[in-house]
């Protein structure tokens, strides 16, 4: 059963329907590593086991922006059990850029994406 890693960060940003959210993440210890877990109104997105909790907390980032979540940042507010306040400084991690579109269709977009000259 996991167990508290004692490390909670304060994430912030803007979800899929561009609503501003605050909410902890809290990092558990498992059996091989650990996990970061976000509750965010009726969803809880919790990472694969990652060997540290800075790769935990990237992996959440990363799921995260790939659901659609921009703007995100984050500030530890918990080390070892010990309340932090806003001591420590918030972290911005920069919105991932799409996906370039390759073959015929995105060949076809691209052009019709043109603006005239």
């Amino acid at each position: 059963m996991p167990e508290s890693a004692g490390e909670k960060h304060q994430l912030a940003g803007f979800d899929a329907r561009e609503r501003g959210f605050n909410r902890p993440v809290e990092l558990v210890r498992t059996a091989s590593g650990y996990q970061a877990t976000l509750r965010y109104e009726s969803t809880q997105v919790v990472t694969p086991e990652s060997p540290t909790t800075a790769e935990a907390l990237q992996r959440m980032i990363r799921m995260l922006q790939e659901q659609g979540y921009t703007q995100l940042r984050s500030q530890q507010s918990y080390r070892d059990g010990l309340y932090l306040g806003s001591q420590e400084l918030w972290i911005e991690y920069p919105d991932r850029q799409p996906e370039p579109e390759v073959g015929l269709l995105g060949l076809m977009k691209k052009w019709l994406g043109r603006s005239p000259g």
